[in-house]
């Protein structure tokens, strides 16, 4: 009968006292060890296609998905992000009226994060607005296209941002991040023209 490997992993190995038989001994380990490596598929879509069956995932095991370059582990009844890989920084574009790298902050950037199974937006940077009507509007939309459909949340997100006080009555002010993927800023007024507004550690869950 074939015995099992000493690392305590339920690997069968094939021992001298078995039946001669190289595919069987070769089907052994792959079959021990093919589950416990990380699986790699080209989407979530084959990767349940191919694990069903027989080859149902188990408890503890990994896969890498290489269409989102993503990695999850099977909990024992679903898959569970751990990680994504690499998200590169992508340059928002600005409407009219608004600059990149205000107060030096760099320019208006984004990227999907994966935080223990949780995607998110973040953002990065800050913008510059070398003047304002003389009574501005109270809200403002920053980017001139529409954030990917990756990175927009289900709802409506609204977090605090700061800005100068340098005219302007207020050092914050509220950042909607829309479904519809724009990011519209509140509180600006005839006192409150703030010659930058920031978004370094920005993060909403989408």
């Amino acid at each position: 009968m074939p015995t099992t490997d000493v690392y305590g992993q339920g690997i069968s190995l094939w021992s001298m006292t078995d039946a001669p038989s190289i595919p069987d001994a070769v089907k052994a380990v792959a079959d021990g060890v093919i589950p416990r490596g990380v699986l790699r598929f080209a989407s979530a879509s084959t990767r349940g296609a191919t694990l069903a069956g027989a080859a149902a995932p188990v408890e503890g095991m990994l896969s890498w998905l290489q269409d989102i370059n993503r990695l999850d582990v099977y909990d024992g009844s679903s898959w569970v992000t751990l990680s994504t890989g690499a998200s590169a920084w992508t340059t928002i574009s600005l409407t009219s009226g608004f600059t990149q790298n205000g107060n030096s902050n760099g320019t208006l950037q984004y990227r999907l994060l994966n935080i223990s199974g949780e995607e998110s937006l973040q953002l990065r940077g800050a913008v510059g607005r070398s003047s304002w009507p003389t009574t501005p509007a109270n809200n403002y939309t920053i980017n001139s296209t529409a954030l990917p459909s990756a990175v927009r949340p289900q709802t409506l997100r609204t977090v605090t941002i700061p800005c100068s006080d340098v005219a302007s009555d207020r050092i914050a002010l509220k950042l909607d991040v829309q479904t519809d993927g724009f990011l519209v800023v509140f509180g600006t007024g005839a006192t409150v023209k703030p010659p930058w507004i920031g978004f370094n550690g920005t993060l909403v869950s989408l």
